[in-house]
């Protein structure tokens, strides 16, 4: 089962060489980094020279975008959920990576810590309340219905865009990852995935390509994470202390948390990130036991369960739709601001998660992966819509519509004025803006650990210097992409990026599915 990939001594050498070159003094793979920056460079310096016109361009190209390629993404991510399910609960599932002998680095305590906090962290606290309210006043699947139908379809397609779909195509990726980087010896990058099929060309520009769609894909994906969370800051501290919600404040604190990102960065994945995730951790479920205490707690729980149900029963149709019937009408393209951005936004995502949770996961079988990253932070996402989302239409179906008028207002104070219909707003605010700020933290630190894993040639620690480096990057992104175009511009870039790398994902299926089952047959064999 542990053969290793026998690799021309040419290549690796040149890959071995172009990994020492340097840009600005940073160590790294040349052709990846110097590209990846001139990529982004670009896009940062056009929307700032352009101003304007870029926000129109941002709008027109989301939506067309979104009406002719959006059931490719669709499509996509029930693949991926297939495959996954695939991996885990047949043949292959016994496999363990990083073989037969290899041990857990971290207690699954830690490891569900750190694959929630990277994984959803800031699109759940800024979507939690928000979402399931603006489905409630309107959505698809509840055109003319009562409001206790129209409250279940609200709950039903929000845990549709944050349920095993998204865990299901992070856990592929990371799969694949985790096996080729540690059975197979090569490099933690998406390039290695691509071995079977091209062999020592990974190596070269079609490797170098991988892995700078790689890495655009996921600075635009975090940027859009950086983009929400610090929106959610700074409408609690207005909400908090009356201080402006603005450009300004919004640039002022995504520096600040970026500095603090780095920090943790710098500090490295085991004193940083994991102690930062397990406090993450601790937060959320302290403001998640408190609104489930204080609130309409019978309800909160009755409607957990029944909405797992509603998911469950109404899956299929839930997850092929695709709009095709009513996109027809003028005005109805509902979907495209919301399922086929959040499929864009994960696939862009991916690649950051991917290589994250592969890089914390050695050890562990594939069956026990998938049951791991599939089951537990699905349950606690759909807890937590329950609760957070479940509390604010209880308010809506007694009469109260403060929240849902908050919404319509600024999505981004939608929490906040869901915490004060209860006892200690205050410090429950309080609590929320320091756990989106934790959130961004650590969506920041673990993307550019990836990052610099991608631009250093699959290097598990890089250089200092290039932590820096990309962290400031990630923030100068946000602000830049906040500044020219706000959130349509964020949701444009993510769309953009998701769409090439979707493609690179369906092809790293076929390879990862071409090595496992020829090892297969080989220990077969040996058995």
């Amino acid at each position: 089962m542990a053969w290793v990939v026998k690799r021309n001594r040419k290549a690796d050498k040149n890959y071995t060489r172009s990994d020492k070159k340097t840009f600005l003094g940073i160590k790294a793979n040349g052709p990846v980094f110097l590209t990846s920056f001139l990529v982004i460079l670009g896009v940062v310096a056009t929307t700032l020279i352009v101003g304007k016109p870029m926000e129109v361009w941002f709008a027109k190209t989301q939506s067309y975008m979104s009406n002719n390629i959006g059931w490719f993404f669709i499509l996509c991510m029930n693949i991926f959920l297939g495959f996954a399910l695939f991996l885990g609960f047949g043949k292959f599932g016994k496999i363990r990576l990083g073989g037969e002998d290899a041990k857990p680095e971290f207690s699954k305590k830690a490891w569900f810590s750190m694959l929630f906090s990277a994984g959803m962290g800031i699109g759940l606290l800024f979507w939690g309340v928000a979402e399931p309210i603006v489905h409630f006043g309107s959505n698809p699947f509840a055109q003319g219905a009562s409001k206790i139908e129209a409250a279940k379809s609200a709950m039903g397609v929000t845990f549709l865009h944050y349920g095993v779909h998204i865990w299901a195509l992070y856990g592929v990726v990371a799969l694949a990852l985790a096996y080729f980087a540690f059975n197979k010896k090569l490099p933690l990058t998406i390039r290695s995935i691509f071995y079977p099929l091209f062999g020592n060309r990974i190596y070269g520009w079609i490797g170098d390509t991988i892995d700078i769609v790689s890495v655009i894909a996921t600075l635009f994906g975090l940027a859009t994470s950086l983009g929400y969370g610090v929106q959610q800051v700074n409408a609690g501290l207005s909400y908090l202390f009356g201080i402006d919600y603005s450009n300004t404040w919004q640039i002022v604190l995504i520096v600040v948390i970026t500095a603090f990102a780095t920090l943790s960065l710098v500090l490295g994945l085991d004193k940083g990130i994991r102690r930062m995730s397990e406090w993450n951790m601790r937060l959320a479920m302290v403001l998640l036991l408190f609104v489930l205490a204080i609130g309409p707690t019978v309800f909160l729980l009755k409607s957990f369960v029944q909405n797992v149900g509603y998911y469950l029963s109404n899956f299929i149709e839930l997850s092929f739709w695709t709009e095709s019937f009513s996109g027809i009408k003028e005005g109805g393209h509902w979907q495209n601001t919301w399922t086929i951005f959040y499929w864009a936004w994960w696939i862009s995502w991916s690649p950051f998660v991917g290589i994250f949770i592969a890089r914390i996961s050695k050890g562990r079988t594939i069956r026990e992966f998938v049951l791991g990253v599939l089951m537990v932070p699905t349950l606690l996402t759909f807890l937590w819509i329950s609760v957070f989302g479940g509390s604010a239409i209880y308010q809506e179906l007694i009469g109260n519509t403060q929240i849902s008028e908050a919404v319509n207002a600024n999505i981004a104070t939608a929490i906040y004025h869901l915490l004060e219909q209860y006892p200690l707003p205050f410090i429950s605010s309080m609590l929320t803006v320091l756990l989106v700020a934790s959130f961004f933290v650590t969506s920041s630190d673990s993307g550019s650990m990836v990052v610099d894993t991608l631009t250093s040639g699959g290097k598990l620690d890089a250089p200092v210097g290039q932590k820096i480096f990309w962290a400031s990057m990630e923030g100068l992104i946000a602000i830049v992409l906040l500044i020219g175009g706000g959130l349509t511009a964020l949701q444009t870039a993510t769309i953009l990026t998701g769409l090439p790398f979707a493609i690179i994902l369906l092809v790293m299926c076929v390879s990862f599915y071409k090595t496992l089952n020829t090892d297969y047959k080989k220990f077969k064999k040996i058995g």
